[in-house]
């Protein structure tokens, strides 16, 4: 009996890290995150992306009283912070351009 006592431990154990692996911040968590960032700002897209070999939330926030956007990341396990950073218009169209030229035709 106390060798299965034993086992279920080791197994739970085990297990304990797997589930906290796969725990994923949802979107309205990883938003608020986001939002904080930017005070006053509100979102114009977000959607989950692979970057630099992880999976973040990747949202565009519109910044009161300028054209600019405030792009932040936050990675989709943990709800860390990865990046945040201005980007004008020009910087904008640019990423667009790249991204469309960079999706395979249908």
């Amino acid at each position: 009996m106390a060798r299965l006592s034993v086992l279920s431990v080791i197994l739970l154990m085990c297990i304990s890290p797997l589930s906290q692996a796969q725990q994923r911040v949802s979107r309205a968590e990883a938003e608020k995150i986001a939002l904080a960032r930017v005070p006053g700002g509100k979102i114009i897209s977000g959607k989950v992306e692979k970057e630099k070999g992880r999976q973040i939330w990747s949202f565009d926030i519109s910044m009161p009283g300028s054209r600019n956007i405030t792009e932040v990341w936050i990675d989709v396990r943990t709800g860390e912070v990865l990046s945040s950073q201005i980007e004008t218009p020009a910087e904008q169209a640019k990423e667009a351009a790249a991204e469309k030229k960079a999706k395979p035709r249908p």
